[in-house]
Protein backbone atom coordinates (compact mmCIF):
# COMPACT_ATOMS: atom_id res chain seq x y z
CA UNK A 1 0.00 0.00 0.00
CA UNK A 2 1.23 3.42 -0.92
CA UNK A 3 -1.03 5.42 1.36
CA UNK A 4 -3.33 5.00 4.35
CA UNK A 5 -6.18 6.21 2.12
CA UNK A 6 -6.12 2.81 0.44
CA UNK A 7 -6.96 1.04 3.70
CA UNK A 8 -10.63 0.05 3.70
CA UNK A 9 -10.78 0.39 7.47
CA UNK A 10 -9.67 4.03 7.13
CA UNK A 11 -12.26 4.66 4.38
CA UNK A 12 -15.05 3.12 6.46
CA UNK A 13 -14.04 5.03 9.56
CA UNK A 14 -14.09 8.27 7.55
CA UNK A 15 -17.64 7.52 6.42
CA UNK A 16 -18.51 6.68 10.01
CA UNK A 17 -17.32 10.12 11.15
CA UNK A 18 -19.69 11.70 8.64
CA UNK A 19 -22.60 9.64 10.00
CA UNK A 20 -21.70 10.58 13.56
CA UNK A 21 -21.68 14.28 12.68
CA UNK A 22 -25.06 13.99 10.98
CA UNK A 23 -26.68 12.19 13.91
CA UNK A 24 -25.20 14.45 16.60
CA UNK A 25 -26.57 17.55 14.84
CA UNK A 26 -29.94 16.59 16.31
CA UNK A 27 -28.64 16.23 19.87
CA UNK A 28 -29.92 18.78 22.41
CA UNK A 29 -28.20 22.17 22.32
CA UNK A 30 -27.27 21.89 25.98
CA UNK A 31 -25.14 18.83 25.06
CA UNK A 32 -23.06 20.78 22.53
CA UNK A 33 -20.05 20.82 24.87
CA UNK A 34 -20.94 17.54 26.52
CA UNK A 35 -21.63 14.23 24.85
CA UNK A 36 -21.94 15.74 21.35
CA UNK A 37 -18.39 17.05 21.50
CA UNK A 38 -17.08 13.87 23.12
CA UNK A 39 -18.67 11.58 20.52
CA UNK A 40 -17.32 13.66 17.68
CA UNK A 41 -13.80 13.69 19.14
CA UNK A 42 -13.87 9.92 19.59
CA UNK A 43 -15.11 9.40 16.03
CA UNK A 44 -12.46 11.70 14.55
CA UNK A 45 -9.76 9.92 16.54
CA UNK A 46 -10.40 6.59 14.79
CA UNK A 47 -9.30 7.43 11.21
CA UNK A 48 -6.83 10.05 12.48
CA UNK A 49 -4.86 7.49 14.48
CA UNK A 50 -4.98 4.97 11.64
CA UNK A 51 -3.41 7.63 9.41
CA UNK A 52 -0.95 8.81 12.06
CA UNK A 53 0.24 5.25 12.71
CA UNK A 54 0.63 4.57 9.01
CA UNK A 55 2.94 7.55 8.77
CA UNK A 56 5.27 6.28 11.49
CA UNK A 57 8.53 4.64 10.62
CA UNK A 58 8.23 1.42 12.58
CA UNK A 59 5.75 -1.39 13.01
CA UNK A 60 5.72 -0.95 16.79
CA UNK A 61 4.55 2.68 16.45
CA UNK A 62 1.98 1.73 13.82
CA UNK A 63 0.50 -0.91 16.12
CA UNK A 64 0.43 1.56 19.02
CA UNK A 65 -1.63 4.04 16.99
CA UNK A 66 -3.95 1.30 15.72
CA UNK A 67 -4.56 0.33 19.35
CA UNK A 68 -5.32 3.96 20.20
CA UNK A 69 -7.78 3.96 17.31
CA UNK A 70 -9.40 0.83 18.73
CA UNK A 71 -9.65 2.42 22.18
CA UNK A 72 -11.36 5.46 20.64
CA UNK A 73 -13.79 3.14 18.90
CA UNK A 74 -14.67 1.42 22.18
CA UNK A 75 -15.11 4.83 23.81
CA UNK A 76 -17.44 5.84 20.98
CA UNK A 77 -19.48 2.65 21.29
CA UNK A 78 -20.00 3.46 24.96
CA UNK A 79 -21.00 7.04 24.19
CA UNK A 80 -23.47 5.85 21.55
CA UNK A 81 -25.09 3.59 24.11
CA UNK A 82 -25.31 6.46 26.59
CA UNK A 83 -26.92 8.59 23.86
CA UNK A 84 -29.43 5.84 23.19
CA UNK A 85 -30.20 5.49 26.91
CA UNK A 86 -30.78 9.25 27.09
CA UNK A 87 -33.05 8.96 24.03
CA UNK A 88 -30.89 11.24 21.89
CA UNK A 89 -30.94 8.57 19.15
CA UNK A 90 -33.63 6.13 18.12
CA UNK A 91 -33.19 2.39 18.47
CA UNK A 92 -32.92 2.09 14.68
CA UNK A 93 -30.15 4.71 14.43
CA UNK A 94 -28.33 3.28 17.44
CA UNK A 95 -28.35 -0.23 15.97
CA UNK A 96 -27.20 1.03 12.58
CA UNK A 97 -24.33 3.06 14.04
CA UNK A 98 -23.36 0.33 16.48
CA UNK A 99 -23.19 -2.25 13.68
CA UNK A 100 -21.01 0.09 11.61
CA UNK A 101 -18.73 0.48 14.61
CA UNK A 102 -18.56 -3.30 15.06
CA UNK A 103 -17.56 -3.69 11.40
CA UNK A 104 -14.73 -1.20 11.88
CA UNK A 105 -13.76 -2.99 15.09
CA UNK A 106 -13.47 -6.32 13.28
CA UNK A 107 -11.40 -4.74 10.50
CA UNK A 108 -9.06 -3.01 12.95
CA UNK A 109 -8.65 -6.24 14.94
CA UNK A 110 -7.78 -8.11 11.78
CA UNK A 111 -5.25 -5.48 10.69
CA UNK A 112 -3.62 -5.46 14.13
CA UNK A 113 -3.46 -9.27 14.20
CA UNK A 114 -1.90 -9.45 10.72
CA UNK A 115 0.69 -6.82 11.56
CA UNK A 116 1.60 -8.62 14.79
CA UNK A 117 2.19 -11.82 12.79
CA UNK A 118 4.80 -9.95 10.70
CA UNK A 119 6.99 -9.31 13.74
Amino acid sequence: MKTFRELIVWQKSMSFVTEIYKITKAFPDDEKYGITSQIRRSAISIPSNIAKGYGRSGLKDYLRFLNISMASLFELQTQLEISYNLEFVTKFKFEKLFELSREIERMLSSLIRKLKERR
